[in-house]
Parts: structure tokens; sequence; C-alpha cells
């Protein structure tokens, strides 16, 4: 049994898949959580050959039954969890005055409530393992659009806004338990999510997968003692995305 485990939401490709790899790498057991059953085992089975121990959760955390029962089944094969990754999520872009209500409804529910819901069912595991070593995290991938609104993509922005609240909110009411939070907020990374801009962005020019699940061992490297709320990728040359 793995001394140390984490939970990872949106693990069957691109950075949710990148940062399970790495907390394999470095000895977690890890309950690799996303939408789609198929895509999921071939991300699983495909860290299965690289070795640790890794179980897979198949559902749409938009639905709260879903949340639990990742988290349970988590409990029931590991008992312990010292890393939640809330990087699940949804990009939907329209005009303002195209708005589809279903669309605004379903990057709300992906993108900002399953990671309060997470945080709800996890708390209990998480305060154990800060009693137990002071350097439980909670990582939430929200972006750089989180830091500055986008046009045709004011939805998603606002949901990343949120992300970056809900982060502060959890350090001030959990990080004296041992519990500590971090807002990643990246600009394009080479993923299937940012498809509709490389015929103007190359994907060779855009961050890596790698790149934010580096920055996430360096969180769970520092000291009990040092608290990293917000880490922001930018692509070489640009301030913005």
């Amino acid at each position: 049994m793995a001394q140390r485990a984490a939970i990872v939401t949106g693990a069957s490709s691109g950075i949710g898949l990148a940062i399970a790899r790495m907390l394999l790498m470095e000895g977690h057991g890890v309950t690799a959580v996303a939408r789609r059953p198929e895509k999921l085992a071939a991300a699983v089975a495909e860290l299965e050959q690289e070795g640790g121990e890794v179980q897979q959760v198949a559902g749409d955390v938009s639905a709260e039954e879903v949340v639990r029962s990742a988290v349970a089944a988590h409990r029931e094969r590991f008992g312990r969890l010292d890393v939640l990754v809330n990087n699940a999520g949804i990009g939907i872009g329209q005009q303002v005055s195209e708005l589809n209500a279903k669309h605004l409804d379903m990057q709300l529910r992906v993108n900002l409530r399953a990671a309060m819901l997470f945080y709800r069912e996890s708390v209990e595991l998480l305060r154990a393992a800060g009693q137990e070593h002071r350097n439980a995290l909670v990582v939430n991938m929200s972006s750089i659009a989180g830091k500055s609104g986008q046009p045709w993509l004011s939805v998603y922005s606002a949901t990343k806004h949120g992300v970056i609240g809900f982060t502060q909110a959890m350090n001030k009411e959990l990080s004296t338990q041992g519990i500590k939070s971090c807002a990643l907020c990246p600009a394009f990374v080479d993923t299937a999510m940012t498809d509709f801009v490389k015929g103007s962005v190359p994907p060779e020019q855009m961050i890596r997968p790698e790149d934010i699940a580096e920055a996430v061992r360096m969180l769970l490297r520092v000291s009990p003692h040092c608290l990293v709320p917000e880490i922001v990728f930018q692509r070489v040359g640009e301030t913005g995305a």
C-alpha cells in the first residue's frame, strides 16, 4: 500500500494525466477520475504499465453523486488522502448575446461547483493528513483567464476567477489545519482544450502539461511552513494567454 495517496480529476489526458503520472512517480497511490470510461481506462492502463498503484472512477464530476462515489472509492482503496487535484474543466466560447444556459450551467458545475463538492467530501481525510504531516495539498486548476477576463470566454473566465477566490477562502479556513490550497493559472497549454487556437498559436510554442506537473511536484516538497497560494504560468514573450 502506498504511503501517501491522491485524487486527480480530469485525469484521462492532458494536465490531469501528467499530474497523475508525476504523483505515481513520487510514490502516491492515485484515484484517477474522468468522464469518459474508455479514455480513462486507456490512461490508467498506461499508468499501470509504468508502475504504481492507481484505480479509476469514471463519471461526470458535475453530478454530486459522482463526487461522493469517487471519494468513497478512494477512501476504501487507500484509507487516506494527502493530495486532491481539482483539474476537471470545460471551456465553451460564446458571445454574451448568444449565451446558452445549458453550456453556462455546465461550466459552472464542472469548473467551480465540483471543486467545492470535492473539498466537502474530502476534508476529513485531508484533515487527518494535515494533522499527520502538516502538508496536505489541494491543487485547483484555474487559468490565466481567471486573472484577466477574456471576451468570448466570459463564463469560463468567471468560473476560473471563482476558483481563485475559493482557493483563497480555503487557505484562510484550512491552512492552520495543515491543508494548503494552490490555484494554478496557466496560459495556453498543449492539450485538446486548446485545439481551437492552434491555428494561430502553434502547439510547440505552448506550455507543456509536464510543466504544470513539475509545479505540483514543487508544492509537494516545500516545508510545512511554506504556503504557495497561486502560480501563474505565462508563455515566453506574452503576458496574456
